[in-house]
């Protein structure tokens, strides 16, 4: 289940020093506009502290944490919808994503120079925003020539749906507004909604990178982000990439709690990045846990049992016949399978059964 999330923003906000800390696959992150072309995929480990947990229970041989894929895209300039820059490959890569990891830069410094020679973020995020709408709109009119004359002759009921989603779509865009402020309440229209794959409709992610200081509450730059996004619906990190890229060089666990501790952090901000991205992908996940391993497998939020079986193996899947389920703070509260089974607290499933993150799952199936 390869989900990706995309980082994007302008040159020079701090992206590739981002993406550095999050894959330690090291990007150049080179002072000047398009050191990276090509885009880095870097296959992230999802910090999960419940893995941990059991594993001090069932002591297993090992444990598997789960991944998210995170995609660093080149820099967007302004006239990229035009191909200024290396905007068509930009807007491919960006094409090809689930969700948006958005990079602001929110901080002064002299050293490093801004694209469009002042620090403004709320003008990058609309820079970035402008390109993407551009795009989407003439996704949106090259369909409605397609569909509009099968709406107006030929009575399709379909065509006349699709036709009025993307009424809505082409009347936000053209007021400079993303596609995901716009909301269906059917079924029928959202299927249509997500059929057209707009650029501005993906989930996203304002990640406001900070100098040290603001690092823990922010400054006057991200408030007016939050002004800004706040009808999107959108979530906000604040992220300090150059604290985050010296905490990527410590070399232990310790060194690096003390070093947050001394920043006034409880978590660094790439762990709660790639938490975030998760959620972001509307990705969960239930655990399994056994002497050979514990383990944490990615599902798609509101699968079924089932399909869970799949992830681990398709004959799981195609024999499924019940699944057993441990809640997590039922197997840290009583120590051990036996005491659950002994308790009364293991669930026995079928396959209507919709997985709950954090669910520990054992699966009966017969192929």
């Amino acid at each position: 289940m390869a989900l990706q999330c995309g980082i994007v923003g302008l040159p020079n906000v701090g992206k590739s020093t981002l993406f550095n800390c999050l894959s330690n696959a090291k990007a150049q992150a080179a002072n000047f506009p398009f050191c990276t072309i090509e885009p880095n995929v870097g296959v992230i480990t999802v910090p999960d502290e419940r893995l941990n947990k059991l594993a001090e229970l069932v002591h297993p041989a090992r444990i598997v944490p789960t991944t998210v894929e995170i995609v660093d895209i080149a820099g967007l300039v302004k006239g990229a919808s035009k191909g200024e820059g290396l905007g068509n490959k930009f807007l491919a890569n960006i094409r090809e994503t689930d969700a948006i990891l958005h990079v602001l830069r929110c901080f002064d410094d002299p050293n490093v120079v801004h694209v469009d020679g002042s620090v403004d973020p709320v003008r990058d995020k609309e820079i970035i925003d402008t390109e993407l709408q551009i795009r989407d709109l003439e996704t949106v009119d090259s369909r409605m020539s397609k569909v509009q004359k099968q709406a107006q002759t030929g009575g399709d009921k379909q065509a006349k749906l699709t036709c009025e989603v993307l009424v809505r779509y082409k009347e936000a865009l053209e007021q400079g507004r993303n596609a995901r402020t716009v909301s269906f309440d059917t079924k029928d229209e959202q299927k249509v909604s997500r059929e057209l794959f707009l650029l501005t409709d993906k989930p996203v992610l304002y990640v406001c990178n900070v100098d040290e200081a603001s690092a823990v509450n922010g400054n006057a730059y991200v408030e007016r982000i939050r002004e800004a996004v706040k009808e999107e619906g959108a979530g906000i990190l604040v992220v300090a990439a150059k604290v985050e890229s010296e905490i990527a060089e410590l070399d232990t666990y310790e060194e690096r709690q003390m070093f947050l501790a001394e920043a006034g952090l409880e978590e660094s901000g790439v762990n709660r990045l790639i938490r975030a991205a998760y959620k972001l992908l509307d990705l969960e996940t239930f655990l399994t846990a056994g002497p050979e391993e514990v383990r944490a497998w990615t599902y798609r939020k509101g699968s079924k049992a089932p399909q869970c079986a799949g992830v681990i193996h398709t004959d799981f899947e195609k024999g499924f016949i019940r699944a057993e389920v441990i809640k997590y703070d039922d197997y840290i509260k009583y120590g051990s399978e036996a005491a659950i089974r002994e308790a009364g607290k293991l669930g026995i499933e079928g396959k209507e059964y919709v997985v709950q993150d954090g669910d520990i799952m054992h699966f009966r199936f017969n192929v």
